[in-house]
């Protein structure tokens, strides 16, 4: 089995996804104007997908008050420090940076709702190549 989609309940769906499309390069896959507003973005290999809604139906998590090690979305960056700053520029907040022993570079960010973004260069990716 492979991964299709990371599914998310959230209060302001269409915005979240609107600044998820401009500042992490996700694109949309599929969209619903009306409610719950179920957006499917696809990260850059197009393998991958995460789903913003909001369902009144299902618990809305208060992403704020989660420790970023409880849940967050990690991305693949080239570069941490740059995508760091231009990340804050639009409205994220730090809450580190770290440079491990093997030399990978890992920074946790909160997205403007809460949600914790890892920015990860791993100095031996985990990932492998498609295609």
């Amino acid at each position: 089995m492979k991964f299709e989609h990371f599914a998310l309940n959230v209060p302001n769906p269409k915005a979240m996804s609107h600044w998820y499309e401009k500042h992490l390069g996700l694109r949309v896959k599929k969209k619903m104007a009306e409610a719950p507003y179920m957006t499917f973005l696809a990260d850059d290999s197009g393998t991958v997908m995460l789903e913003l809604y909001s369902n009144p139906k299902g618990e809305t998590l208060e992403f704020s008050k989660l420790h970023p090690l409880a849940v967050h979305l990690a991305l693949v960056s080239g570069d941490p420090t740059a995508d760091k700053l231009r990340l804050i520029k639009a409205g994220a907040e730090e809450l580190s940076d770290d440079i491990l022993p093997d030399g990978s570079h890992l920074v946790m960010l909160r997205d403007p709702w809460g949600v914790c973004l890892q920015l990860c260069k791993r100095a031996v990716s985990m990932l492998e190549t498609v295609g």
